[in-house]
């Protein structure tokens, strides 16, 4: 659908790939998050338990944030886990590890995403789709944030 906003639809369409990618990837990283809060245990489980809780929520809502935003530029939201996975450049954890390795995993996805929105950046920058571009840096200083929250965790 053109939606008017000022930008031609085929550099609207590289916006909508590069969020469905995010969608994707968030939503796989949200997935693992709660499965690391339920089952983290260890003389610190509360402390993690709550850690996780915390990541999981902003999470859900930088979720909703990007599916509308997609919606915002005219197209439908992918919503099935089958969707998720296959375009998500996170992988799923398949196993149940102990806190320290869902620590490490976590950091490293998060280090993933945010080299990914960079690049996401760049490239919607080029279409002059400034908007895509402003809110995928704020997604990326949450990350940043969550990343550095995890790194004190890890070293």
């Amino acid at each position: 659908m053109d939606t008017k906003l000022g930008i031609p639809q085929k550099e609207m369409k590289t916006s909508v790939k590069n969020l469905t990618v995010l969608l994707a990837s968030e939503m796989v990283l949200y997935v693992k998050t709660r499965k690391f809060h339920w089952n983290v245990a260890g003389s610190s489980f509360m402390e993690m338990h709550k850690l996780f809780e915390g990541q999981y929520n902003e999470l859900e809502k930088i979720i909703d944030q990007v599916a509308e935003r997609v919606g915002k530029l005219g197209e439908k939201a992918i919503g099935t886990m089958d969707e998720f996975n296959k375009l998500s450049i996170l992988k799923e954890c398949t196993t149940y590890e102990e806190k320290d390795a869902m620590l490490k995993e976590l950091l490293a996805d998060y280090q993933i995403l945010i080299t990914q929105i960079r690049d996401f950046i760049e490239e919607v920058v080029e279409t002059n789709d400034f908007g895509t571009a402003d809110f995928l840096t704020g997604i990326l200083r949450k990350h940043e944030s969550q990343a550095w929250i995890l790194r004190r965790y890890t070293y």
